[in-house]
Parts: C-alpha cells; structure tokens; sequence
C-alpha cells in the first residue's frame, strides 16, 4: 500500500469522525462524547502515514491535545487540568515553530507582539469579573496561546509561502476556538458556542497538522 493510499484512507476516517462528531454535538451528547476522542487519534494517524521521520515534540502536542479533549470532557470536573494538557500542547507548538524561525529584528517582534498584546488585554478585560479562582490560570493561558500567535505570524512573515499560511491560519483559528471557549464558560452559555467552538478547533489542528506534515517533508 503506497503512502498516498494510507494518507487518503486515514483523511477519510477523520473526516468521518469529525462528521459523526458534528451531528452528535447537534443532535446526541453520547455520540459526542464517544467520538471527540478520535479527533487527535485520526489526526495523528494522518501525520503517522504522511511522513517518514515524525516529529516527537508534534506527536507529544497532539498527546497532550488528545487528553485535553478527553479531560474537557467532564466540563467542570476537569475544567484546569484539561487546561493544563492544552496549555502544554501550545508551549510544544511553540518550540516546533520557533525552530522553523531565522534571525528577526526586534523591531519586527514588537509590530508582531502589539496586536496580540491588545487582543490580550482587552479579552481579558471582558472576561475579569466572570473568572473567580481561574482569573491567574487563564491569564496564563492567554499569554501562551497569544505567543503561539506571534510567533506563528513571525514564521509567515519571515516567508510568505502557503505552508506557512496554514500554520498561521490554523494558530489564529485556535485562539478563536479557546476564546469561544472562554465566552461560553465565563460569560454566556450558549448552546450554539458548542458547534462553533469544535468547528473551529478541528479545523484549526487540521491545518497545522497539515503544515506540519509539509514541513517535515521539506526536511526530508
């Protein structure tokens, strides 16, 4: 069986989960609960059958990303440790997309980090008389997801290609996803969140696993 083969059976099986997991978030909780676990599992078989010589610190970010899923879950019951298992995912994004980073002038972190900084501050600023005992585990988060943006635009504008694109793409799609997140606990339930923020998370670690894939192919 060829590579392309397996890499078209594996899309189809996530793409398959993903389906089933979008109509259970519409019409069955079970079918939701069952099947949001297999989102990472098929993402990571789809990078598995995609590469020769897989990333260890990217399959330790899907790892941590497969237990955040489970974790999140259980809603309240695990809220800080599913948390905990994202916020390592992103600092393992991180250190993969700095590593893909040539030397940047100071000036260009700073232009890069200030729209960042402002979506930050004012995120939080809505969010502060609604977080309680979270207040410091969620500027914590903040500040790595939004690092996760800066340094992901940074990679783009070191080189505008379409891998780097996606990888972008799929970080700012993240940071829509966890703020839905964070809208939706702190501030206004809202079934309509559910649909939007899994929308938006799959086809975010879609993305970057597909730039993943790209880049680790070019290092080939």
């Amino acid at each position: 069986m060829t590579k392309q083969t397996k890499t078209t059976i594996a899309s189809s099986i996530f793409l398959a989960v993903v389906v089933l997991h979008i109509l259970g978030v519409l019409t069955n909780d079970f079918l939701a609960f069952i099947s949001k676990p297999f989102i990472i599992t098929t993402l990571v078989i789809i990078y598995l059958v995609s590469v020769k010589k897989p990333n260890f610190w990217y399959v330790s970010a899907l790892f941590f990303s497969f237990w955040g899923d489970v974790l999140l879950l259980f809603k309240d019951q695990f809220f800080l440790f599913g948390l905990a298992s994202f916020l390592l995912a992103h600092i393992l994004y991180i250190k993969i997309v700095a590593e893909f980073i040539k030397k940047i002038s100071l000036q260009k972190v700073f232009v890069v980090c200030l729209p960042f900084v402002v979506f930050l501050f004012s995120f939080l600023y809505l969010l502060k008389d609604n977080l309680g005992e979270m207040t410091i585990p969620v500027i914590i988060y903040g500040i790595v997801i939004c690092s996760f943006g800066v340094i992901s635009l940074l990679n783009y504008s070191q080189e505008k290609s379409t891998v780097n694109l996606w990888l972008f793409l799929g970080t700012i799609i993240f940071i829509i996803s966890d703020g839905l997140i964070a809208v939706h606990k702190f501030i206004n339930p809202n079934e309509i969140y559910q649909i939007c923020i899994m929308l938006t998370y799959i086809i975010a670690q879609y993305l970057i696993c597909k730039a993943i894939i790209a880049k680790t192919s070019d290092e080939k």
